[in-house]
This record gives structure tokens, sequence and C-alpha cells, in this order.
């Protein structure tokens, strides 16, 4: 019987993403909207990376009052309220599916692993893929890359260069608890997940699983009750290499997690022990660093720590400067030492295309920076963030015939626009407001307060505005109306509403209401729901010159934080009217904007 011919499979898109967790995910969405062919490259049969049910990994950001990260990672998260009230791993793994799905400009190849790339000068031509499922090879010829796969995967296969391990803190003058650099990095996990049955349940442990003893135990305690524990601190690898030794490491992390179940067990000094059940044991381990990319801007601590105040800032970080021990689990000293960061502190878009690959963009926890100032910004939402940045960034590539790092140059306010448009906060800045509607006559019935403040610019309130309330409150079933001065056909009508960033109208603790999935399953855990700010109801109308009323958009259950509308009608009058909101008896809502150009 003759050999069957391995076939090879040829793909032709604008823009090409490999490595679909968060970054990569909104990276291809936000391209795939602004009208980009993409294809998105990910190795594993989920998308999500570290935040999906493979790893279960808590999605973190900026901390402080309304900080939390807006664009597509909201929407994603606000779904997910709305479908997934009892935090089940496998509707969210079902929602950041969709999330891709959904888009029609997107081609995604599953269990498909970047191993090849073919470069022409200092660009890349063409990516290659094993398709592992299929048993295909997929190629991928496009303009544009970006390498969102957290190991900069596209590095050693095209030359980019890039960084590993920890700097001299002399090199940029950052504080560290290390006097030299090395290539020792933070390690990586596999996380557990326990659930408190109304049962006794047994637990035999597997002979080869390591060993703990109260020693150890003592050093790293966990606590079984706590919301908190989800097992972050089951570490190890940093003190080796972490994508050559990965194998080996997974081992050990499978064996010491299966140790830590038999500790609390069979130990006889965990409370209620015989009713837990070990609901998830990772086998797939979370990656906190690896090798990172080398941009046109190298960010370091010093950057973080003064605030990023950037002009080409296109996201935003506020996680603590977080960094783990190499040693891992075993170290014995603290497993991390954090220090606060001023929240929210900007990132420059030069951290995010590549110093010597020039069409290669790059998202994640891979991007331009130092190990110091990666420990903050490595976090899932910022990711996201970054994320959304680099896909917008190659639509506007694209549109102008540009590199990357022609888009910083002559069109990087265009970029940020889009950005605030679609929802992004960018620390401080504000969105254009149009001449005509500035100039509009607005009016509210009823009993509005600060309706101008529906065309500041400003889609939330934060600390970095100079004003307290860039919101205004309108009650419900009465309309917001602009009166044009001169009949147009609008480009853009934009709507931004409050999705309760803080979560406070959210059910639980403080720290229940910010995460989005849990780990430790308690039979008191609350159901979750969206906010009760949120419209959930409501109507776009307008009027024509010659005085006809039409409806452009109406909602019934609207779950989008951002809705920006395209009407191809002359209109002398735009109105927005808010009929319900969610879970809430109030009679009045609380907007940010809206506006139009």
């Amino acid at each position: 019987m003759q050999p069957m011919p391995i076939q090879t499979i040829h793909h032709r898109a604008d823009f090409c993403v490999v490595g679909g967790g968060l970054a990569g995910m909104c990276a291809a969405v936000a391209a795939a909207r602004g009208g980009s062919r993409v294809v998105l490259m990910q190795e594993r049969p989920l998308l999500g990376g570290n935040a999906s049910s493979e790893i279960r990994m808590w999605v973190c950001g900026a901390h402080g009052s309304n900080n939390r990260e807006t664009g597509i990672i909201e929407e994603i998260c606000l779904e997910n309220l709305y479908r997934n009230e009892s935090k089940n791993y496998y509707v969210w793994d079902g929602i950041l599916y969709e999330t891709v799905r959904n888009e029609p400009n997107i081609e995604l190849l599953l269990n498909c692993s970047c191993c090849f790339a073919e470069t022409e000068g200092n660009r890349i031509r063409s990516v290659t893929g094993w398709q592992t499922t299929t048993q295909q090879w997929h190629t991928v010829e496009a303009d544009l890359f970006s390498d969102c796969s957290g190991d900069s995967i596209l590095a050693p296969l095209t030359g980019a260069e890039f960084r590993y391990g920890r700097e001299d803190p002399a090199e940029f003058g950052e504080i560290c608890t290390y006097d030299r650099g090395d290539r020792k990095t933070m390690g990586m996990s596999c996380l557990l997940q326990g659930r408190l049955l109304d049962h006794p349940v047994r637990f035999v442990a597997p002979e080869w699983a390591t060993e703990i003893t109260p020693e150890v135990v003592a050093n790293r305690p966990f606590h079984m009750m706590s919301e908190k524990e989800n097992f972050w601190y089951l570490e190890l690898g940093g003190d080796r290499d972490c994508i050559r030794d990965a194998e080996a490491l997974r081992n050990e992390l499978v064996a010491l997690a299966y140790g830590i179940w038999n500790y609390i067990k069979n130990s006889g000094t965990v409370e209620n022990a015989d009713y837990w059940d070990l609901e998830f044991l990772g086998f797939l381990p979370g990656k906190r660093e690896s090798r990172r990319m080398i941009g046109a801007y190298l960010m370091n601590q010093r950057d973080v720590l003064s605030g990023g105040h950037f002009p080409d800032t296109v996201a935003y970080g506020g996680w603590p400067l977080d960094d783990h021990a190499p040693g891992g689990y075993f170290h014995t000293g603290a497993a991390n030492i954090e220090v606060k960061t001023p929240a929210p502190y900007g990132i420059p878009y030069r951290c995010l295309y590549s110093k010597n690959i020039e069409n290669l963009f790059f998202a994640g926890r891979n991007v331009s920076m130092t190990h110091a100032a990666m420990s903050s910004t490595r976090v899932m939402a910022t990711c996201a963030i970054l994320g959304q940045a680099v896909g917008t960034a190659a639509n506007v590539a694209r549109e102008f015939g540009l590199t990357p790092d022609g888009v910083y140059r002559e069109q990087i306010a265009l970029l940020q626009e889009r950005l605030m448009e679609a929802g992004c906060f960018l620390p401080a800045m504000r969105r254009r407001i149009s001449d005509a509607c500035r100039n509009a006559e607005l009016s509210c019935e009823g009993d509005c307060e600060n309706s101008e403040n529906l065309r500041n610019g400003a889609d939330r309130n934060n600390h970095t505005y100079k004003t307290a309330e860039n919101g205004a409150t309108v009650p419900l079933g009465k309309a917001v109306t602009y009166r044009l001065r001169e009949p147009m056909r609008p480009a853009l009508i934009h709507l931004a509403f409050d999705s309760d960033l803080d979560r406070n109208t959210l059910q639980g603790s403080e720290f229940a209401r910010y995460h989005s999935m849990q780990c430790n399953i308690l039979p008191d855990t609350p159901s979750q729901h969206l906010p009760a700010t949120l419209p959930k109801r409501f109507t776009v109308a307008a009027k024509t010159p010659d005085g006809e009323r039409i409806v452009l958009y109406s909602a019934a259950e609207n779950r989008k934080p951002v809705i920006n509308l395209s009407p191809n009608t002359v209109i002398s009058e735009l109105s927005f009217t808010v009929d319900e909101v969610w879970y809430s008896a109030s009679d009045r809502v609380h907007l940010f904007s809206f506006d139009f150009r």
C-alpha cells in the first residue's frame, strides 16, 4: 500500500494571529470587526489560554475604582454574567469560542501549532502550523502577523529580537530583589479546584504523587474555605527553562497538585476534609513568563512606577509589580513580592511591534518590557486590551498601506480614537466630538442631570479626568434628543453605558464580584447576574428632514457596554430612549455617552 501524502492547506489573509489566548482573541476580533480578513492559529482545542477550563487562572487586571478593562474583554465578561450564573467553566469556554466563531472575517484554526515561518528580508511571508486533529499542514500567507502565543514562537522562527530572563537592575535603574541579571523567570502552575459536598467522598492518591510535609504546608498555607484560594502558588520552573523543560515541569507540577490534594484529604489537619471532592486538576501548566519580544520601545519598571505617560498610549496596566520567586513552591521565602503601581498607568504602542521584523506585532505577556515591568502587565485583562490595540492597529496599517511602525509615525492619533470609540479606555484621554454634535441643540425630557456630559468624550468616571462625574442621569422612558443645525448623514452614532465597572450591583463579596470565574465551589456561592446599571431595553430613533420618524436601532436584551451605529440615512433630529435597565426598580439610568459625528 502506498503511503498517503500529507496535505498542506493554504490560506490568504490580511492579518494572521498566532495564539488564541485572550490577547490573540481580542486582536483577531478587533481586526475582523474593522474589515480585515483574519486567520487565528491556536495550538489548543480551546480558546482563552490561561483563562480557559484547561488552566483556570483568574482574569485579573488593573486595581482601583473604575479601572476595569473595557472593550472586547468587557463584552465577554458581561455576556458571561448574563449566561453563566454559576460560573461554570464549560459555559465560559463556549462564550470565548463564540466570541471568535461569530466573526465572519475570522478563519479559526484550532489544534494547530505554529512550526515554521517563511521570511523575505525583514518581513514574514507566511507561517505554517501542524493540525493534530486533521493531520494536515496549514500555511497562512498574510501582510501582517501578530505573535500572541505567550512563548513568542515567532521569535526563533523569524529572527525577531527577544529577551529571556531577568535584566541586571543597573541596566534600566530598576529596584529589584536580585542584584544581577540571569535567565531565571517566574514559574508555571497547575491549579486545583475543589467542591464542598454534603456527603463524604474518599480520595486515594496515585503512588507517584509528591509527598507533602507539614513543614512545606506551613511555608505555603492553603485556605480551603476562602473564596480567594486558587492555589496559584503551586508553581515550579522559574529556575529552569520553562519552554525546553516544559514537559518535565508539567510532570512535577501534576505530582505536586495530587500531593497537595492528598494532604488536604488525608492528613487529618483540614476541617471538613471528608466532604471535599476534587473538581479539577490541571494537566496543562499556566505560564507566567518566557520569551519577551523587543519592540521599538522597551518599557521598564521606572516607566510603570512613574505612571506611564506616553504620547502613544494605547492600553494601560494597574496590577502590582508581582514578581514570583523562581524557585516556586519549594522556595523557603515568600512566594512573591508585590509593589503597588499607579493605576492606571499607560502602555505605549511602540511596545507592541517588532524592532527588526517590519510586519510583526505582538500582544500578551510577551510584549516589549523588562522582566520587572512585565511582572505587572502579564495579567490577562491587561493582555486582552493590548490585543485589541494590536488588532485595531492592523486595520489602520491595512487601510493606509503602512507597517506597524508606520502607524506609529503617521496614524497614532487615529488608532487611539478608534480604540476609544470601540470602548477602550485610555487614561485621561477623551474622544473627539464633532462640531455637528457640539453645535446641535441637546434636550432631555423629564428631570435629567448633567446631560451635557453625554457629549464630553469620556466614557467612564476615572480619577485621571479632571471632572468627578462624566455621566448623565436620565429618566427611564424619556428621550434625550439632538436637533441638528443642518441635516446630515452621521458616519457614527456612539453610545456608552454604565456597566458598573466596580461591580457594586452584583451579589457576594467584593472579591467574588470582581472575578468572572471562581475556584473552590462552596454551597453558598452566590449566583451572578448583569449589573443593575446596564440598559436592557432602549431605542435610537431619528427624524428625516421631511419629518418622518425612523427607528435606527432597538434592543430588547442588551448586554453590550458600547454601541456604535452607522446609519445610511440623512437626519435632522436624533433621539435615544432607555425604557428598562437590568435587575433594578429604579426609574432612572446613568449613562456616559450619546454623541455622533
